[in-house]
């Protein structure tokens, strides 16, 4: 797996997870400000930018494969962020590793996002045509017309950069995209989350937000002026957002962390939880 370290040593560790048909470039507006108070931590999610993908690839193995990179600079806990097919992706290490994290930030995100019949479409679609048969609407679906018109050539370097992402890697995760659903384990995250949501995404709704908040224990909403992508069309009021959630939970997140651990265990006991499994990629 490829992945980027930026921001002080010894600083309290984010890492930062993007979406389906991007890399980690993509969280670029929010560097400067988060690594002015955090060791920030991003990669190209498996079969995305420069990592590369083997064999096929489940919401379970994507969480994992943040558990092994982890694992491999030696980090016990962290701050997550990811969004869209990242933000799933934060749902489940919220549910299943939640001892990581001090808490996470899912934005434009759900906790199941589409249908399976559309995913499995789409991948039949970009392995049979190329890249081309997605990236001709991504515009549409990942921003507004407001900021399309704006910033023309933030909205082509996007689309340009999806129709050279690898045809596979990206049907894998529609794959895996289309057998995850989480609705059910919602209610036994125990971290604090923060959940945003675009105003005008047509993707993952204002309401799919509001779900995800009635379900999380300690969770809250905030909702931008902006598409799907709203780290990019909304970069300042989204770093905001993330750093007064961050900076606010961070002197109680032990605490928190906790009480939500007795609630889980009350509610599941102390069974183990579902093994990990090592990442298939190697830390480069």
């Amino acid at each position: 797996m490829i992945y980027q370290l930026d921001g002080p040593d010894g600083a309290p560790v984010i890492v930062l997870s993007n979406s389906l048909g991007t890399t980690r470039a993509m969280w670029q507006p929010q560097i400067e400000a988060l690594t002015a108070h955090f060791r920030v931590l991003r990669y190209d999610t498996h079969g995305h930018g420069k990592t590369t993908k083997n064999g096929k690839v489940t919401l379970a193995q994507l969480g994992e494969d943040v558990i092994a990179l982890l694992d491999h600079l030696n980090i016990d806990r962290a701050w997550f962020c990811g969004i869209s097919m990242g933000g799933l992706t934060g749902l489940w290490l919220g549910r299943f590793a939640p001892e990581r994290f001090h808490g996470l930030a899912v934005a434009n995100t759900a906790a199941r996002i589409g249908d399976q019949a559309s995913w499995l479409s789409r991948a039949r679609a970009v392995r049979q045509e190329g890249m081309a048969v997605v990236a001709a609407g991504a515009a549409d679906r990942w921003f507004t017309h407001a900021f399309r018109q704006k910033a023309p050539e933030v909205v082509e370097a996007l689309c340009h950069q999806l129709t050279h992402t690898d045809a596979e890697g990206y049907a894998a995760c529609c794959e895996a995209l289309a057998a995850a659903d989480l609705r059910g384990e919602l209610g036994q995250i125990p971290l604090p989350t923060l959940i945003i949501a675009g105003e005008s995404d047509p993707v993952t709704t204002v309401g799919d937000a509001h779900f995800l908040q009635q379900q999380i224990p300690a969770s809250e909403v905030v909702v931008l002026a902006a598409s799907h992508l709203s780290n990019i069309e909304a970069p300042k009021s989204f770093t905001s957002a993330l750093l007064s959630f961050f900076q606010g939970n961070a002197m109680d997140d032990k605490q928190r962390y906790q009480d939500g651990m007795a609630v889980r265990r009350k509610v599941l006991g102390d069974a183990p939880r579902r093994p990990y499994a090592a990442a298939s990629d190697a830390v480069e």
